[in-house]
């Protein structure tokens, strides 16, 4: 009961059933705590005193299932966090690590078909928690609870009981991705956007009110995932755009370059048409950082892209200075040389700097 008919094994049985073969069905019933305890007890040969605390652990990713039970067991012990421990001739095993390990598919598949079948507010509260990943901070969830006055603390205690979630080190942990995916899946498609950007203005006052980057890189990653089509005028365009700019200048503070672009390409992206006419500061701001995070990150195509961009709109020498330093240095990591070294040239003539096109070896001053 409760397999998937997706599983292997559910597709065998259909298809001898298909066969017409009269066959036995043996109903598996769930064990309770108490039988666990005593199962794991018998398994390693240790008092239930003993035993209790990692019985507890395995019941509550089991979901008392005897098969899982076993299978996660044996898991554990090819894996090395169950042990025999020569020196004190008793099994051990490492609880911490046991906690927060992911649970195998067969499982995961297993707790999928009972989520369709939770409350409907404990499904709410898990589609609420699917949009920020697999993990997500206790604080955060507190703070969305605050902004909505929508109960998700309750709810998402049930999920814990019911084997979806794990609570470890301050944060919601969904027990497997697929669990993650099976929660996502309950918000309609059309919806999700929507949802994930209305999460991300709700976090922005908060974000900047208490100073938490990881808060504000949360807030504007959400803002993204819905996309510009979720903006409803240019100000709140012009708004997100600067969002992405402050979220991206203090990745690039982390030398968190891959995540820095991401936000300055995201920002980019919700600046309207005319936006070098109209927000030309802005304009100029995010393209600049971005081309320096491409740089960084090796991705040449955007870099050319970006400069170019700066190269015709940019309405000083001096503010294409940054783009043309990192076109010829682009250059020059691509092995194009002499390409590099007459660009360089090129720039520095225009700075009214004069390099003669040979010098003999007394000219050269150390």
């Amino acid at each position: 009961e409760g397999m998937l008919e997706e599983h292997p094994f559910g597709s065998m049985l259909s298809s001898i059933i298909g066969c017409g073969p009269q066959i036995t069905r043996v109903e598996l019933t769930l064990m309770n705590k108490d039988a666990a305890s005593s199962m794991m007890s018998n398994l390693l040969c240790l008092s239930p005193r003993l035993t209790r605390p990692l019985s507890e652990i395995i019941f509550h990713k089991s979901k008392g299932n005897p098969l899982f039970f076993s299978q996660l067991m044996l898991s554990l012990w090819k894996d090395g966090l169950i042990w025999l421990s020569l020196s004190r001739r008793r099994w051990e095993w490492d609880a911490d690590t046991i906690q927060s390990r992911k649970l195998p598919d067969d499982v995961a598949m297993f707790i999928m078909s009972s989520v369709s079948r939770l409350p409907k507010e404990v499904q709410s509260a898990l589609s609420t928690l699917s949009c920020f990943g697999a993990c997500t901070d206790c604080a955060l969830v507190e703070a969305l609870e605050s902004k909505f006055g929508k109960t998700l603390t309750g709810p998402l205690e049930i999920a814990i009981a019911e084997g979806v979630l794990d609570k470890i080190n301050g944060n919601y942990v969904f027990c497997h991705d697929r669990l993650q995916e099976a929660a996502y899946n309950l918000i309609e498609p059309e919806n999700r956007s929507l949802f994930h950007f209305k999460y991300g203005v709700a976090l922005v006052p908060l974000a900047l009110e208490i100073q938490d980057d990881m808060m504000l890189f949360c807030a504007a990653s959400q803002i993204n995932l819905g996309g510009p089509a979720a903006v409803e005028n240019a100000e709140q365009a012009v708004l997100i755009a600067n969002l992405n700019l402050s979220a991206g200048q203090k990745a690039m503070g982390m030398s968190d370059y891959t995540s820095a672009y991401s936000f300055f390409d995201h920002g980019i992206s919700f600046l309207r048409k005319r936006h070098w006419q109209e927000h030309y500061d802005l304009s100029m701001d995010l393209f600049e950082a971005a081309s320096k995070c491409a740089l960084a990150i090796g991705d040449l195509v955007s870099l050319n892209i970006l400069s170019e961009q700066i190269l015709t709109f940019a309405k000083t020498f001096e503010e294409k200075l940054n783009a043309m330093y990192n076109t010829v240095t682009a250059l020059g990591y691509t092995s194009q040389l002499k390409e590099s070294v007459k660009r360089s040239i090129l720039i520095l003539s225009q700075l009214g700097e004069t390099i003669p096109e040979s010098c003999s070896y007394s000219d050269v001053k150390f």
